[in-house]
């Protein structure tokens, strides 16, 4: 599936900055694919990038209109419709991370073909999988998990692939969301895939590999989250990772959407071993990311601190102050993986 720049960025009228994560994602990684934004009336979400209308996007060489949003049951909302058409009808693609396919719209459905533009739906592949095996398999794997959706995960892999390859190791981000492939070009939506197939599509999104290779999976949803957690644990299954960071965005008491406390950071890390254990019997944790976007940098400091030292594991704001010591413990426990060769 072939996505191709530059972008024009789609909000709708989404309620918070959230629900726009999956545009949020795209700036903060590829800003020099995406030319402006596109939002509607009440949106509550901003980008910070250049405001666009449909024809003034066109007119700058826009060649995709990205609907870069993400909101419960991936649904695309009947008056979105009309900017959607209009992108179509000014020459553009259309690309989309929800769950609701482009094409089940008839209007838009007939203005791609009227027009021979493409409707991308990233997270429905037309790739086949098998059940997953369990089966150990050569190379290394991280998995990011979380006690909540939308605390880090994605961002900490991507952030952690940016380090290890600074560092000369072997190291690929491996997208498992709408966001992550856009983002790298490549991966598979898990939570579109059939659940008996989840693991297995994990396994082929990181197979075999160098014995010094890391793949950085993607972590989706929390095992502890009501709505998620059939998702998060066949991607722990699949993933079959030898080690695990916990993402924990520490302002938030509840989950998102769900009346349910959020879990601990040390109840995420026993559940996460007894169940990896499954396909992996030697996982275990490097470190703890935490977002700190709505502390000060005093709190934040000493919030990680007091984490690091409760938990005996390397803690750290991953975008905000690196991810240098989640590294450093990354290779104390796998000395092996300092002799990869980056790509």
């Amino acid at each position: 599936m072939l996505v191709t720049p530059p972008y024009l960025m789609f909000l709708g009228d989404v309620g918070d900055q959230l629900a726009a994560k999956t545009a949020h994602g795209i700036v903060d990684w590829r800003p020099e694919w995406c030319l402006g934004q596109r939002r509607l009336p009440g949106c509550k979400a901003d980008l910070g990038i250049t405001e666009m209308s449909i024809a003034e996007a066109a007119a700058k060489g826009a060649r995709t209109l990205i609907v870069g949003v993400a909101n419960a049951g991936g649904v695309l909302p009947d008056h979105w419709t009309a900017e959607i058409v209009a992108a179509i009808e000014a020459g553009m693609d259309v690309a989309s991370g929800l769950h609701t396919r482009l094409g089940s719209k008839p209007e838009i459905r007939e203005a791609a073909a009227r027009h021979g533009r493409q409707l991308l739906d990233v997270r429905h592949s037309d790739q086949r999988f098998d059940t997953g095996k369990g089966t150990k398999r050569p190379g290394l794997r991280l998995l990011t998990v979380g006690t909540d959706c939308s605390v880090g995960k994605k961002y900490t892999a991507l952030a952690l692939e940016r380090g290890m390859r600074a560092r000369g190791m072997d190291a690929d981000f491996r997208a498992t969301g709408q966001t992550g492939v856009f983002i790298s070009g490549r991966g598979v939506a898990i939570d579109a895939v059939v659940a008996d197939f989840i693991s297995g599509a994990v396994e082929w999104i990181c197979p075999a590999a160098a014995e010094t290779h890391w793949d950085l999976v993607e972590g989706q949803g929390s095992l502890f989250h009501p709505s998620f957690a059939g998702v998060s644990l066949g991607l722990l299954h699949g993933a079959q990772p030898d080690a695990f960071v916990v993402c924990h965005e520490p302002t938030r008491t509840t989950m998102r959407g769900v009346k349910h406390p959020l879990p601990g950071i040390d109840d995420v890390i026993d559940l996460t071993i007894r169940c990896g254990s499954l396909t992996n019997p030697g996982i275990r944790p490097v470190g703890i990311a935490i977002n700190t976007e709505k502390l000060g940098e005093d709190e934040a400091r000493a919030l990680i601190a007091e984490t690091a030292g409760r938990h005996k594991l390397p803690a750290t704001d991953p975008i905000r102050f690196g991810v240098e010591s989640i590294i450093d413990r990354v290779l104390a426990e796998f000395p092996q993986s300092a002799n990869g060769k980056a790509r």
